[in-house]
């Protein structure tokens, strides 16, 4: 079996409309490892929609739920017989070429354990809204992250993993809601020879208030981007390769603090835009063990007064 697409459910609302954008695939050979996170919704109504012997499903005893949300998706993974994975959320969907597109990837770097489709944003109605930057056939891994610290938006459904490898390094990396798991889980799979891209889109990606990316718990979040950041130091302590990596490296190295500021403040101005400046008090606190700096916490508020000037002129 050549596939394995791995849906991680807790939602019904889009399930059916994920599962029949897998079975619509052009490249027939995969399975389709959904694996029930003890949802109280009814999810077993919408798998009893489909017969088709593709449909492995499974059902949690306990919840995981959305700070541990990568167990769920590592549970998938230990189901799942394919060579390759995708893991994709309940909400999301494939365009019909997605698997023939990255067979033809394969067969022209068959030697990666970590592939890219180019992605198109899509809203709860299901209309595309907005699409992925177009991105070099192939990069290396320091290429890679360089250019998702200059604003690339990506998504754990956007990347094909060679299966075993990804075993072997322990599944997907785990982080508090699965807050920076793919960026991490992806840059581990391609530091062992860089990643091709798929020029046109294949994945959709469904930005939503359901997503759990856009809910959890601040605090919580703060918490996972220095773990983000513990790695990301460690990281880039190992050798490079080529001239071109060597520069890339010392770009990294250069922006490293400031970029992970830069998402603590994006972070806390979207907190305090939703829930007040109150909601960051207990956040004051421990800034030192969440490795907040003080400016950072006036610039989101500056970030957001200036965002409320524009609109009053």
């Amino acid at each position: 079996m050549t596939f394995s697409i791995l849906v991680p459910t807790y939602k019904k609302k889009y399930l059916q409309e994920c599962i029949q954008s897998i079975l619509a695939q052009t490249f027939s050979d995969f399975e389709i490892v959904i694996v029930n996170d003890a949802s109280p919704e009814d999810i077993d109504g919408v798998i009893s929609l489909f017969n088709d012997s593709r449909i492995r499903y499974y059902k949690n005893t306990n919840n995981f739920g959305a700070v541990d949300v990568v167990d769920n998706w590592n549970a998938c993974l230990h189901y799942s017989h394919g060579e390759y994975v995708i893991c994709m959320g309940d909400d999301d969907r494939l365009l019909p070429s997605c698997l023939e597109e990255y067979v033809q990837l394969i067969k022209r770097y068959p030697e990666l354990r970590i592939y890219h489709t180019r992605t198109e944003i899509i809203d709860e109605s299901s209309t595309v809204v907005d699409l992925q930057e177009a991105r070099p056939v192939y990069e290396s891994v320091f290429a890679m992250i360089l250019g998702r610290w200059m604003g690339r938006k990506q998504y754990i459904g956007d990347f094909l993993f060679e299966a075993q490898s990804l075993k072997r390094e322990g599944g997907f990396y785990k982080l508090p809601l699965a807050w920076g798991t793919d960026d991490i889980s992806a840059y581990i799979a391609a530091s062992a020879g860089g990643i091709a891209n798929m020029q046109v889109a294949g994945f959709q990606y469904r930005k939503s208030e359901f997503t759990i990316s856009a809910k959890g718990d601040c605090e919580m979040k703060l918490f996972a981007i220095a773990k983000e950041e513990e790695w990301m130091k460690s990281f880039l302590q190992q050798p490079v390769n080529t001239i071109y990596d060597s520069i890339y490296k010392e770009k990294l190295l250069d922006r490293l603090t400031s970029f992970y500021q830069y998402k603590r403040r994006n972070l806390l101005a979207e907190e305090i835009k939703h829930n007040g400046i109150t909601s960051i008090k207990r956040i004051l606190f421990k800034r030192k063990q969440l490795n907040v700096f003080a400016n950072t916490f006036l610039f989101a508020l500056l970030g957001i007064l200036k965002v409320r000037i524009n609109k009053q002129k």
